[in-house]
């Protein structure tokens, strides 16, 4: 197993476009829901339990093996709000393009004739996870991961947050990335026996309205 291949699936640095986007924290940042740490970990511990379990549980599907389509279907249906799909599949598509340079496979070929105008995200991060030679449970990891170091990071940027401060926020949260992350690779072991209905439907529906609002602003920093 190349678990090396994790730290890379999941460094900011691999460019699979995640810095042109807040996660939504720009919008909580704008109507004041993200103020300082203590309201960004409140932010980030909502948006873990709920989308990042979702999409967890989708990445490690993908990441063993189940079908990529249907599950992008799947992630359709658990993304109500226009502007979320739009990103999701703009964020698969860039990474679909990071991976297949990185970890060329049949797999992510397949997937990406299959959607040219791009997968959802989480599909396209368990089929680059597969292809690197990863585990399910690591394909979970790198996907909550992400749900939360992207609005740190952005609130950073939009707050002049201490970064240390927000680094701190991830560090506090690190045991509930542990249980997400557990709980949805759990959910991914259940799609043979209960199909893809098994795997986690949460909501957000404050994210969704933000992000729908905040998609039609004129003037912004972040893309989402």
């Amino acid at each position: 197993m190349n678990r090396a291949a994790l730290l890379i699936l999941a460094d900011g640095r691999f460019p699979a476009g995640g810095h042109a986007h807040s996660g939504g924290a720009e919008p909580a940042v704008t109507a004041g829901r993200i103020k300082d740490a203590g309201t960004l970990e409140e932010f980030c511990r909502g948006r873990l339990h709920t989308t990042g379990l979702v999409a967890a549980a989708l990445a490690a599907a993908a990441a063993a093996g189940h079908d990529p389509v249907a599950l992008d279907r799947a992630a359709d249906a658990r993304t109500p709000v226009a502007a979320l799909r739009n990103t999701a599949r703009k964020l698969g598509r860039q990474m679909m393009r990071a991976a297949r340079a990185t970890w060329p496979s049949a797999e992510l070929d397949a997937l990406a004739a299959a959607r040219p105008r791009g997968a959802h995200q989480p599909v396209v991060l368990g089929v680059a996870a597969r292809s690197a030679g990863l585990e399910p449970g690591d394909a979970a990891y790198a996907a909550v991961y992400e749900t939360v170091s992207g609005p740190a990071t952005a609130t950073v940027r939009l707050l002049s947050l201490d970064p240390f401060d927000a680094t701190a926020v991830l560090a506090r949260l690190a045991p509930e990335l542990d249980h997400v992350a557990a709980a949805a690779t759990a959910a991914a072991r259940r799609v043979p026996a209960d199909g893809i209905d098994a795997l986690p439907a949460a909501s957000a529906p404050l994210l969704d309205i933000s992000a729908q609002s905040h998609a039609t602003r004129p003037a912004r920093l972040f893309a989402s």
